[in-house]
């Protein structure tokens, strides 16, 4: 492949992961909420609270939201499989998912995202865990916020994806959380 190729391929890639920003978290659907958040927005709050866990953890913040920001970028290609799901389907490893997303992308950004990838999926290092439990914790926030919001089957997504959070700095954003107001950020300005 020449640059040109390489350039289109990466665009290409580029693109593909702008349709994260259309696609709904379907897995909130089962809980009644009707116009769920998208792959994308989740995505975005992953990272910011992954380099939050990662400066209270005392691991390295730009790795962790690199990892988090790349974490479900396959389902452009597969959908947002929700657990009951998966029991029924079998789809291709994230790994694989993404090599073929990269194929005709410049060889360094191919070789990045799926190191970056196998890393999320394989690795077990402080941001490699850091990163999974963001991704645990994003999913309760977004739970406490469904339920503020009048969706109360959102309760059992709060409560499973908080048994499954590890580090201790993602336990206590989670009990911090769990007494707070979806609006507490307002109080700032109205004291």
């Amino acid at each position: 492949m020449d640059d040109q190729q390489h350039s289109e391929g990466t665009m290409s890639y580029l693109f593909e992961a702008g349709a994260l920003k259309r696609g709904k978290r379907s897995g909130w659907w089962i809980a009644g909420v009707k116009d769920p958040e998208t792959i994308a927005e989740h995505s975005w709050r992953t990272a910011v609270i992954g380099a939050v866990l990662a400066m209270m953890e005392g691991a390295d913040p730009a790795r962790v939201a690199l990892l988090c920001t790349f974490h479900d970028t396959q389902e452009t290609r597969i959908g947002d499989i929700p657990w009951v799901g998966r029991r029924y389907i079998t789809t291709a490893s994230n790994e694989e998912v993404t090599a073929d997303q990269v194929a005709d992308a410049h060889p360094a950004v191919a070789e990045g995202i799926k190191s970056i990838v196998h890393d999320y999926e394989n690795g077990e290092s402080l941001e490699v865990q850091v990163a999974h439990d963001a991704d645990k914790l994003e999913c309760m926030i977004q739970g406490l916020e469904y339920l503020q919001q009048g969706y109360p089957r959102a309760q059992e997504w709060v409560d499973s994806t908080r048994a499954k959070l590890k580090l201790a700095s993602s336990i206590k954003l989670a009990d911090a959380a769990q007494t707070m107001s979806l609006a507490e950020w307002q109080r700032t300005f109205l004291r």
